[in-house]
């Protein structure tokens, strides 16, 4: 597998990771840079841990993840979607600007749920990688990515949230759920 080829990959795993990232900006716009580098670093590590652990467990362990991860990230983004969304519809009429309370439990379901897929990719590199340098070399290109896209989608919902203002809780909301379902679609349907 060629750097471009893994690049690709960390491109597209991180692509859930950089969504919600968005929303996590939209909702606090006044996030320090030790939060924004922190949800950077949380996604990050999960989107290389989870591959990781699919290419060190190999195929015995992914046939009953691949069974039930598009139910898990449904569930934890649906979850984490929802409270958004009933709390920034409670908050409508209130004047000041949309505030999330972002507690490291809460980014740590964020991370899980946006790299459960990546699990599934890290048992397809047992198959076609031939060693742990190359492996070790791949979720490190998947980590870095994912950071600095995560970063980037911080800056661009705390941008963004400014044109929201209160309405920033039920958009963020509405696309954790949207992530979830389409999650869920690409694996029952696809």
């Amino acid at each position: 597998m060629t750097l471009v080829e893994v690049f690709l990959i960390a491109l597209g795993l991180s692509m859930d990771a950089f969504a919600v990232s968005v929303t996590n900006g939209m909702c606090r716009k006044n996030m320090k840079l030790g939060w924004t580098i922190g949800i950077g670093a949380c996604f990050g590590l999960f989107q290389g841990l989870m591959p990781a652990a699919g290419f060190v467990l190999g195929s015995t362990f992914a046939k009953y993840v691949q069974s039930v991860d598009h139910v898990i990230a449904l569930v934890l983004l649906g979850f984490i979607g929802g409270k958004m969304l009933i709390d920034g519809v409670e908050k409508k009429d209130e004047d000041d600007s949309c505030v999330c309370v972002l507690t490291l439990g809460a980014l740590l379901l964020q991370g899980v749920a946006t790299s459960i897929d990546a699990l599934a990719v890290g048992v397809s590199f047992a198959a076609v990688m031939d060693g742990y340098a190359t492996m070790l070399m791949s979720v490190s290109v998947i980590a870095l990515t994912t950071f600095v896209l995560s970063v980037i989608g911080v800056a661009v919902g705390k941008r963004f949230g400014d044109f929201l203002n209160n309405k920033a809780q039920i958009v963020g909301g509405l696309i954790l759920i949207g992530i979830g379902v389409k999650i869920f679609v690409e694996h029952v349907f696809f």
